[in-house]
């Protein structure tokens, strides 16, 4: 298996409610290490640009809301199939369908309040880690 590097997202609805270690302590547990991170709060701008690829759907203006509604934890996560192995953690998108578990299943208040967001390919994750950190943010 390849050491692969990918974006998590603690969004709004968990930082609100001050579970961001709980989270963490998840990833970490599972063998993923937290390589970068820093608390942010989005700009309607940075939001918009981060989701564009959702710009056409009808979902996207209450995203960029709910993004830009209170700080965010950004940070990089590395470790064997990262972007998979962290999918997996997180769970379903929707906490009602999510497995047992699952940070979505256990922290998750809605299908736009779930807690986390991770990229969902290689391509993804590369773009999305450079959207908020560079080479030199990146510490192994």
């Amino acid at each position: 298996m390849a050491i692969e590097r990918t974006l998590s997202i603690i969004k709004p609805d968990a930082t609100r409610r001050n579970i961001t270690g709980k989270i963490n302590a998840r990833f970490e547990e599972a063998g993923l290490k937290i390589i970068a991170q820093r608390r942010i709060r989005l700009s309607r701008t940075q939001a918009e640009q981060f989701y564009e690829v959702h710009s056409e759907r009808p979902f996207f203006n209450d995203l960029c809301d709910f993004m830009t509604s209170g700080p965010v934890v950004v940070q990089v996560l590395e470790g064997e199939s990262a972007i998979a192995h962290n999918r997996q953690i997180m769970g379903n998108t929707n906490p009602a369908n999510a497995d047992a578990g699952t940070i979505r299943k256990d922290f998750g208040e809605s299908i736009e309040a779930n807690s986390v967001h991770g990229s969902d390919s290689p391509e993804n994750a590369r773009r999305e880690v450079y959207f908020f950190f560079c080479d030199c943010d990146l510490v192994g």
